[in-house]
């Protein structure tokens, strides 16, 4: 049974599972083209803990608990469970900020990215461009030695604490009113509570047990011509795909909801996400799955992305949606405003800083 799920069929037959979990979400209520998407979420549970005052994206989402949540149950299952640490927590946590960043200026993560490409978007294309030339470059420093340390094995129990902190968030956000809900926007669409947690649970489960990672696919694509990675997204773009054809969505626009048509920031917010993904051993999606079966270093880049997700709106670095006139107001050319740009350029400095003096270390222990 294992050996059929580990094959490119079986990798692909998985895909298509998440594609149908992705499908069931989206019917029931959550965004169109963002059904998933773990920078958005990330960035409405951080609005929901009024970390930023953004009143259109502020949700405590359950997608992500339950993503963890599927992470942590499958891995203990089949005993891949593993609580692990490293030495270089601040580099993984700022790693985060800048992911996050490139994933709001593009407006979405890897995964809205291929949702996006499935309803026919244009734009989500072109920042696919991005995310190659940023794994490319991640590779270059790859092949140098680049390294953030030996992981070491831990108490299993310190892995539980970041599920279960997750999980109590979640239980005061229908429990009390602590925590804010948007009235209207993108934070106001979500799925039913119970179909939210259990599509994250099953799309958490999936990920964990296919590797499922954007950045990953790619490196192992270009590195060591391996397709096996990439398998699970093809799978989940084929499923979305034939779903928007058949029911209509499937349109070849410039750009689609909640996104902008400019080239540049599409391709180089896409870029921050698929460099700092190679650096960081993993994208979005993939991170939140390493943090659910134990990995404190991914806990570290999914604590950024929370933190960075406030910034980008606090300091007005996301990009704004682009809208078409209306009776009622005028279009929108929407993107980044200079806050924005002015931070990509930084985060890619800094991720080049981190790629090049981890290069360095890496041939020192070599």
């Amino acid at each position: 049974m294992m050996e059929i799920l580990n094959s490119k069929k079986g990798l692909f037959l998985m895909g298509i599972l998440t594609g149908l979990v992705i499908i069931m979400l989206a019917i029931a209520g959550n965004p169109k083209n963002m059904a998933i998407c773990a920078a958005c979420f990330i960035r409405d549970m951080a609005g929901a803990m009024r970390w930023h005052n953004a009143a259109v994206v502020q949700y405590f989402r359950p997608e992500i608990v339950g993503i963890v949540l599927g992470a942590l149950v499958i891995s203990i299952f089949t005993k891949e469970y593993k609580a692990t640490s490293s030495s270089s927590l601040i580099i993984r946590f700022v790693g985060g900020i800048t992911m996050v960043i490139g994933a709001l200026v593009f407006l979405g993560c890897s995964t809205r990215m291929v949702l996006r490409m499935a309803a026919g978007d244009i734009s989500a294309y072109v920042g696919l461009i991005g995310l190659i030339l940023g794994v490319g470059t991640g590779l270059f420093f790859l092949k140098r030695g680049y390294s953030l340390g030996k992981k070491t094995e831990i108490k299993k129990e310190i892995g539980y604490i970041f599920p279960l902190i997750l999980s109590i968030l979640l239980i005061l956000s229908i429990t009390t009113t602590l925590f804010a809900k948007s009235e209207k926007g993108p934070g106001s669409i979500h799925a039913p509570f119970i179909i939210s947690l259990v599509g994250g649970i099953l799309f958490g489960m999936i990920a964990q047990k296919t590797r499922m990672c954007f950045t990953g696919s790619f490196r192992n694509l270009f590195f060591m011509k391996n397709f096996e990675m990439i398998m699970p997204i093809l799978g989940m773009f084929v499923a979305v795909l034939a779903y928007n054809m058949i029911s209509g969505n499937f349109k070849i626009v410039s750009y689609g909801p909640i996104a902008h048509p400019h080239v540049i920031w599409n391709i180089l917010g896409m870029y921050v996400v698929g460099l700092s993904g190679t650096l960081l051993g993993g994208c979005p999606v993939r991170q939140i799955v390493l943090a659910g079966q134990g990995s404190i270093d991914s806990v570290a880049v999914v604590a950024g992305m929370f933190v960075g997700s406030a910034l980008a709106h606090n300091f007005k670095i996301a990009s704004a949606a682009a809208a078409k006139a209306t009776e009622k107001s005028p279009a929108v050319a929407g993107g980044p405003g200079i806050n924005g740009q002015i931070a990509i350029f930084i985060c890619i400095a800094v991720l080049l800083v981190i790629g090049f003096l981890g290069s360095r270390k890496g041939k020192q222990d070599a």
